[in-house]
């Protein structure tokens, strides 16, 4: 600790630095709605006409002021802008950058940290539901931090692991555009491969005009609605104040993973369908031993062979923003998107999609897994580093170990063939 200093935050950090965009003027705007729990990385932006609303860069740390979502660890780095380009956010943002005493990549960390999150907390006002944070009370708070060497080698290992898991995330987003690819090429254009291994509509197999769909498919095939052959449900909600990192379960959202719990309440993994808000439509996929909120429906297979991959195939290519009602506030809802009407294909081309796409499956679900315990291993660091309770010498060398490892394991498996 002899290279640590006790300073306010207010002396460490910048807030809100100074930026200039003219009043309606075009630029990107990152909503909220953009920014996952103890994610890195910000999930996209928008482009609106600037009004108001705090200014930033590349390289800023946005961290929400307001409850829940400051509590739920709203916390983003900004990367996705052009060199030099000022962007604009959420009101309820506070924007930090580095100064003389700091450097950005360790603020983001500072910021997930309890050393932060905590001080933050503490400086909450307002009355229940509305609370949020005096910034003025934030910046009195006194931190110790290293020189910003330590700094550097502090980011280092846990950008390592961040590192990582992006890169497993990019993986896994290219095996599900292949998976995806063979879906469209087989139940959407019809080209599966029939009895001689030849695509099927290509080589002139038939094709019938349906009454239902206004449109031809294949000979044989038939059509029915989704709750025919899906069984589509809201699960029971859970309060956001009952969920807490050091639950067992996690819990999924509309958006996927958002935070943990002591229960689960789906013991096999689940596709589901976002059905509030301005994600409304969004597909994701669950995990075993999971608890499901009722801000997303569940599209459970009623047909034995439909499996997690290919129920999420057909939902993707679905038109299910046709069932989105509400303009100030999206949903859907099960009367409406029970009359939405899928092709059923035969048994044994469904079966042969599982057979061609379960390397595919399979190395998802490790990569997610991976990813699990990678982020278990920072969060586990993050506090001890940020306090000076752990050395970086003590867990570089292996950490840097584990996040190196070279993607190409995974792509030596059987490769998937359309």
């Amino acid at each position: 600790m002899s290279k640590w200093k006790q300073i306010s935050i207010g002396e460490f950090v910048d807030f809100n630095p100074p930026e200039k965009i003219e009043k309606g003027k075009l630029a990107k705007k990152i909503p909220m709605a953009m920014l996952t729990e103890f994610e890195r990385k910000i999930k996209g932006f928008e482009f609106a006409e600037y009004q108001s609303g705090p200014k930033f860069k590349n390289g800023d740390t946005l961290v929400a002021k307001i409850t829940p979502c400051l509590e739920n660890g709203k916390t983003a780095q900004v990367d996705i802008l052009d060199d030099n380009e000022v962007a604009f956010g959420s009101s309820e943002f506070i924007v930090l950058r580095e100064n003389n005493n700091s450097i950005n990549d360790y603020i983001f960390y500072l910021a997930k940290s309890p050393v932060f999150r905590e001080r933050a907390i503490g400086c909450m006002e307002g009355t229940s539901g509305r609370r949020r944070v005096n910034e003025r009370a934030l910046k009195r708070q006194e931190i110790k931090v290293p020189d910003k060497s330590s700094q550097q080698k502090i980011v280092a290992v846990l950008s390592a692991l961040d590192d990582k898991i992006e890169l497993n995330n990019k993986i896994n987003a290219k095996l599900e555009t292949m998976a995806q690819t063979i879906y469209d090429y087989w139940f959407v254009q019809f080209d599966f491969p029939d009895k001689n291994n030849k695509p099927y509509k290509s080589s002139g197999g038939k094709i019938v005009y349906n009454e239902i769909l206004k449109r031809e498919i294949p000979e044989g095939w038939k059509v029915k609605t989704i709750d025919e052959v899906y069984d589509l449900y809201q699960p029971e909600t859970v309060s956001e104040k009952e969920l807490n990192n050091e639950g067992k379960y996690l819990v999924f959202g509309a958006n996927g993973i958002i935070g943990r719990y002591n229960k689960y309440n789906h013991e096999f993994a689940q596709v589901t369908i976002t059905c509030r808000g301005n994600s409304c439509g969004n597909i994701n996929v669950t995990q075993p031993y999971s608890w499901i909120t009722g801000n997303a429906m569940v599209a459970r297979p009623k047909i034995e062979h439909y499996n997690i991959l290919f129920t999420k195939c057909l939902l993707l290519a679905a038109n299910i923003s046709n069932f989105i009602t509400g303009s100030a506030q999206p949903q859907i809802t099960r009367a409406n998107l029970s009359n939405m009407h899928v092709v059923v294909p035969s048994k044994e081309l469904t079966q042969k999609f599982n057979e061609a796409t379960l390397t595919s499956h399979e190395m998802q679900v490790n990569l997610f897994q991976e990813n699990q315990k990678l982020s278990s291993l920072r969060d586990w660091l993050l506090p001890m580093l940020m306090n000076g309770q752990v050395k970086v010498g003590n867990v570089e060398e292996e950490v840097l170990n584990i996040a190196a490892e070279d993607a190409a394991i995974y792509t030596k498996k059987k490769s998937i063939k359309k």
